[in-house]
This record gives structure tokens, C-alpha cells and sequence, in this order.
């Protein structure tokens, strides 16, 4: 038995703990066995109703356990078994609505980005903005929390330079630990789930021990360490729904058998996959449960390695999910009004716009717009009537944009101008091009041989310019065009420029003339050159390579011309 000194030090200590007007006592306050907590209602209890007899129950019980625990040992296996049987049943009281209580089953998918889970208090908007459409049962598409994906990308680069006794102190990792552990505890989830969220942050630093000692980070690793933030986001927001009362279930994307290419960081989707999606998905249907999936994961179909769709491909998580379950909408939740005339970063004065066609919306993505993945159209284009609908997580009764295959573009001038920086434009000059066949055949496998991203093309009869895709460039890309110019310098001259941007027109091309008058006559007035032009093959885009100094005041004048003036379209 504990000298009675150390249960009064203990008493002492707790009583400490309580001390302070309104607060409570949760079920750990008497640490008798779940069935005595239930029974006596001490679950929550105002602290000035706390019996002496309680006090001393869960002083005795705790120093108790820490005397026993301190005198055998306990292997970590066993932790997080016990943990998970001491602590108190959640409670089940409904706090929420049910979903979809007009709907016939999941009629709609929707994807909350990192910004709109940020926190547990985000989260909580987020469960109720899943639970406040009687007409809607969602699939629920989620990224990692907040900063989750930097402080884990932080922690790879770290790891590399890193002893593995120092990996558990590294601040991103302690950071990443701590948001996801406050949010366990400030949503009270399960405490099942709560163990598992902490088994995975050890992997976590298991992964980034093995990190430290190949002193090596490949990309298959990279996909592999970056998968944490999602895998762990969805399973805490799934357990707050059921701690509130609504069915949920968690499910790694490949779970459900989405698969991709096995191109670390940047994987493709198997759109073969899409029929065992719908498969996974519906078999629940009769649970009425809401899947909260992870997004931008997979698994290579080759290696079954976990793979990532690159940043951002969250977006295309959610629309292939839309896809195999051939629904009408998909609603991707960020934190604008929908997608906007310009980037609000750059042009205070941006607006939404209220309706957009696939090809706009793929052009907006690729040259630069941060509000939908670049490949997020395609399972939309692909499914033929589908919409996808961005939405405000932040003013959820904002409309946002509907994204459709067509709409009506006989008044549309200009719809949105967005900015692409660090660019670099390639110019290849040969009067052998005059008359001959093969020239740009040979011209882009020397790109691809030097793995060069093409972005934007113009040519002429003796020349072809090319700008390379800043995203999608290789680590050494000065060596890169060195090889480049090696390789073409026998048949042509080749020269290239750095720190360029462009600036792009997603606008109705069928008016080009009209559109490239105020467009010049802005840029003539602010004395801004334009060193290549390209009008995109799909009729929505029209393209300007201009300095990159020059970057973010045109797109500033080029906004007021069309979307602040009196001559706006």
C-alpha cells in the first residue's frame, strides 16, 4: 500500500486541478471501471459537486495504477489496448441532424480542402455543413489538416540531416503531433480512434528514423510520408460524427480500390478502377453511413505502393469518386466565394463568377488558378453530365460557380485572368524547318528526353518558342537546358530565359479582336512588352509571355479594363 503522505500529495495535486470557477470533471475524475462511472453519473459534474468520496477514489486509483505500473514492465504493444479499454464510452447523444434525409442514397460528393479542416473548431463547421442538407447524403472527400502536408514535407527534408535520437523532437513533427492531438481531445472522439491517430504519428516517426539512416528521401518515400496527414484527418473527423451521432465510416482511398500509375508524387488515376469504386461505395448503401474518404491518395496498380496525385489532388479524388458513382455533383468546399475573376492576392477587386465550362476551368488550373486541380476536369468530362460546384466553407449559403460541359458564352468577353510566375521560355531558330517534315518530332524528344515540361508553344516557318511548366520542371533544370542545347545545337540555335510569367485570358476566343485591343492598349500604356503570344487550340485561352516583373501589375490593369471599367464586356 502507498504511504498515506503520497495519497494526501496526490489529493492535494487534484484538487489543484479543480480549483476554478464553471469548470468540470469528465469521466476520468473517478477512475473506478467504466460500468461504476456509468452507473454513479459522474461523466460530467459541475466542480463544486464533486462527493470527498469520488476525490479519494480517484486519487487512490491513479496513484495506485502509477505504483503498478511502475513495478513490471509493459510493452508498447500493450499501451494502446489498455488505453483504449480504460477510457469512458463516447458519449452517442445526437447532436447533429442526420444527412440526407430527403435522399434516396449518396446522391453527391463533397471535398473539404486543408484550409476548411484546419482545426477541431473548422471541423466542427465542417460536420455541420455535412448534416444541414436534408436533400444531400455526401461522400465526404478530405485533405490533411491545415499545414499538415509542409510540416511533413519539413520533416522529410529534416530527417535527411537529422540523428534518429533527435527524430521525435523535430518542431514540424511536434507541431503535426500536437494539432492533431488537440483535436482529438477538443472534439472528444473515440478513444479507439485517438489510439489510432497516435499509432500513426509513430509510424510517422518510424518513417522518418528510416529517412535518417538511408539518408535518402525517394519519391515513393515522399508519397508514403505525406499520406499521414490524410489518413489521419479522416479518421478523426469520421469519429466526431459518430461521437455527434451520425453514421460514418473512414476509408483510405484504396480502400475503396482506387488505383493509379505508379509516378511517385504525381500519379494518374486508373479509370479502370472506377466500377470497384462504385462497388465498395454502395455496398453500405443500406448502413446509410457517410464515407469520409481520404483524397489525393491511391495505390500504384503495379507496385501497390501508396501514391499521391500531386498538390492539390484532392480535387481530382473527389471528382473521380463523383464519376464512379455517375452523380449529378460534385461540390468542392474551399475558403473563396467559388472561382474568381482574378487571384484575390493579387486583385482586391476579384469577384466569383457565377458559371464556368469544363475547358475554362481546366485552362484556369493549368496557368495558375489555385482553386481546382489542373486534372480534376477530366472525370467530369469523362462522365459526360456531371457538374462540379465550388463552394465557401466559410459562407456556405454563398452559390459559388457551377462547372458544366456548356453554357451560353454569346455576351462573355473575359471570364477570369490569372498569372503563372518563374517561367522560362525556350527559342529554337533553324532555316531547316522551311519545307520539312520531322523537325518538331525531333524537337519535343529532346524535351522529353530531358524530362522539359512543355507549357505554352508558338511556331513560325523558321522557328518554334516554348515555355516550360514551372511545376513540373527537373530539380537541376540549368544542366537540364544545357543538355538541351546540346542535343538540338547540330540542327538548330538554341537559347532560352529565365524569370519570365505569363499571363492568361480565359475568355470567349470567337471575340479575339475586340479582347486583344483592350489587352494591348493597357499594356502599351504601362509600357509592358510582350515577348510571345499563344491562342490555346480549345477557343478559351489566349496566352501573353511577358517579364516577370511585369507580372502582377498587368494582370492588375488588365483586370480593371475588363472587369472595372465601364468597358467591361
Amino acid at each position: 500500500l502507498l504511504p498515506v503522505q503520497g495519497v494526501l500529495r496526490a489529493a492535494t495535486k487534484f484538487v489543484d486541478m479543480l480549483s476554478g470557477k464553471g469548470q468540470t470533471v469528465s469521466g476520468r475524475a473517478c477512475s473506478r471501471s467504466q460500468g461504476q462511472a456509468a452507473a454513479s453519473g459522474a461523466c460530467l459534474r459541475p466542480v463544486g459537486h464533486v462527493t470527498s468520496q469520488e476525490l479519494f477514489c480517484s486519487t487512490w486509483s491513479s496513484s495506485r495504477a502509477q505504483s503498478s505500473a511502475a513495478s513490471r514492465p509493459v510493452r508498447r504493444s500493450q499501451v494502446s489496448v489498455q488505453a483504449v479499454a480504460a477510457a469512458p464510452a463516447p458519449v452517442t447523444t445526437r447532436a447533429l441532424p442526420l444527412p440526407g434525409s430527403n435522399a434516396a442514397g449518396l446522391n453527391v460528393v463533397y471535398k473539404f480542402g486543408g484550409s476548411s479542416v484546419r482545426d477541431a473548431e473548422r471541423m466542427k463547421e465542417v460536420a455541420d455543413i455535412i448534416c444541414s442538407f436534408p436533400e444531400y447524403l455526401p461522400v465526404v472527400v478530405l485533405s490533411a489538416m491545415g499545414k499538415s502536408t509542409n510540416y511533413l514535407l519539413e520533416c522529410g527534408d529534416l530527417a535527411l540531416r537529422t540523428s534518429t535520437d533527435d527524430i521525435a523532437d523535430l518542431p514540424p513533427f511536434q507541431s503535426l503531433r500536437q494539432l492533431h492531438m488537440d483535436a482529438c481531445e477538443q472534439l472528444q472522439i473515440e478513444p479507439a480512434v485517438k489510439a489510432e491517430v497516435d499509432k500513426l504519428l509513430n509510424e510517422l516517426r518510424q518513417l522518418l528514423i528510416g529517412i535518417s539512416i538511408m539518408q535518402d528521401l525517394t519519391p515513393r518515400a515522399k508519397d508514403s510520408l505525406v499520406s499521414f496527414g490524410e489518413r489521419m484527418s479522416t479518421r478523426i473527423l469520421a469519429s466526431y460524427l459518430r461521437v455527434q451521432g451520425v453514421p460514418a465510416r473512414q476509408y483510405d482511398a484504396w480502400d475503396l480500390g482506387l488505383t493509379t500509375t505508379d509516378d511517385f508524387t504525381n500519379a494518374d488515376v486508373n479509370y479502370e478502377s472506377l466500377p470497384r469504386i462504385k462497388a465498395s461505395l454502395t455496398a453500405r448503401h443500406e448502413n446509410r453511413e457517410v464515407p469520409i474518404v481520404t483524397g489525393f491518395l491511391g495505390r500504384g496498380q503495379l507496385t501497390g505502393a501508396i501514391t499521391t496525385l500531386g498538390r492539390g489532388g484532392s480535387d481530382l479524388s473527389a471528382t473521380v469518386l463523383g464519376a464512379a458513382l455517375e452523380l449529378e455533383e460534385v461540390q468542392v468546399w474551399k475558403d473563396v466565394d467559388g472561382v474568381l475573376t482574378s487571384d484575390p492576392r493579387l486583385v482586391a477587386a476579384a469577384r466569383p463568377v457565377t458559371e464556368l465550362t469544363f475547358e475554362e476551368a481546366t485552362e484556369l488550373a493549368y496557368f495558375g488558378a489555385q482553386v481546382l486541380h489542373p486534372q480534376a476536369m477530366q472525370p467530369a468530362i469523362r462522365a459526360g453530365g456531371m457538374g462540379v460546384r465550388v463552394k465557401n466553407s466559410y459562407n456556405r449559403n454563398a452559390p459559388g460557380t457551377i462547372i458544366t460541359s456548356t453554357r451560353d458564352m454569346s455576351k462573355v468577353l473575359v471570364t477570369s485572368i490569372v498569372l503563372k510566375n518563374n517561367v522560362t521560355l525556350v527559342d529554337i531558330i533553324s532555316t531547316r524547318m522551311m519545307g520539312q517534315y520531322g523537325f518538331l518530332a525531333t524537337v519535343f524528344e529532346a524535351f522529353r528526353s530531358h524530362k522539359l515540361s512543355v507549357d505554352v508553344v508558338a511556331t513560325s516557318e523558321v522557328s518554334v518558342s516554348m515555355t516550360l511548366d514551372p511545376k513540373k520542371m527537373a530539380s537541376d533544370l540549368e544542366s537540364e537546358l544545357m543538355g538541351l542545347k546540346a542535343d538540338l545545337g547540330k540542327i538548330a540555335k538554341v537559347s532560352y530565359r529565365n524569370d519570365l510569367a505569363i499571363v492568361s485570358l480565359i475568355c470567349n476566343v470567337q471575340r479575339t479582336s475586340k479582347i486583344l485591343v483592350k489587352v494591348f492598349d493597357v499594356l502599351d500604356v504601362m509600357g509592358i512588352n510582350v515577348l510571345m503570344m499563344s491562342q490555346g487550340a480549345s477557343k478559351t485561352n489566349i496566352s501573353l509571355v511577358i517579364e516577370g516583373a511585369d507580372g502582377k501589375r498587368a494582370v492588375q490593369a488588365l483586370h480593371a479594363k475588363f472587369f472595372e471599367s465601364d468597358l467591361q464586356n
